[in-house]
């Protein structure tokens, strides 16, 4: 019995997850660079700040929808020659650095946990519960998606 307990796979939750975003001794700046040429930050440095004011940050929002459409476009982004990408909401916490952690979990295969250490280094962000919710399933997904691929 207790070799099969041994054996049991531990899952990440949304609250261990907020322990790691608790980690984080960095203070808010309007932008940072979080990855190479990927640079996170709020309305103030972006140039439609009306359109931006129309967006909620609801604990509802689907926004997974947009994890690979954004992904893409950062990536397509970064191959271009000198390319570099501002992603932004209003706060630079939440919606934006949920977009580009799910860029580096789907072109930089981070898994979720090593990729929201990797950006709390360089930025304190902090998305919502409902967000992070929705990157532990794209990380089960992805993580589904690669053994899957091992095997064939």
């Amino acid at each position: 019995m207790s070799a099969r307990k041994g054996k049991r796979k531990e899952y990440l939750t949304v609250k261990d997850l907020q322990k790691v975003l608790d980690s984080c001794t960095l203070h808010l700046s309007q932008l940072d660079e979080v990855w190479p040429h990927i640079y996170i930050g709020n309305v103030a440095v972006a140039q439609n700040k009306a359109a931006l004011l129309k967006l909620d940050d609801s604990t509802h929002f689907d926004l997974d929808v947009y994890f690979q459409p954004a992904a893409d476009f950062i990536h397509k982004a970064l191959k271009s020659p000198g390319g570099k990408v501002l992603v932004h909401c209003i706060m630079g916490m939440s919606r934006s650095s949920t977009l580009v952690l799910a860029y580096l979990m789907i072109y930089q295969h981070l898994p979720l946990k090593q990729a929201l250490q990797k950006l709390i280094q360089k930025r304190a962000i902090y998305p919502n519960r409902n967000f992070l919710a929705l990157l532990l399933d794209l990380d089960l997904q992805l993580t589904k998606k690669r053994k899957t691929c091992q095997i064939l």
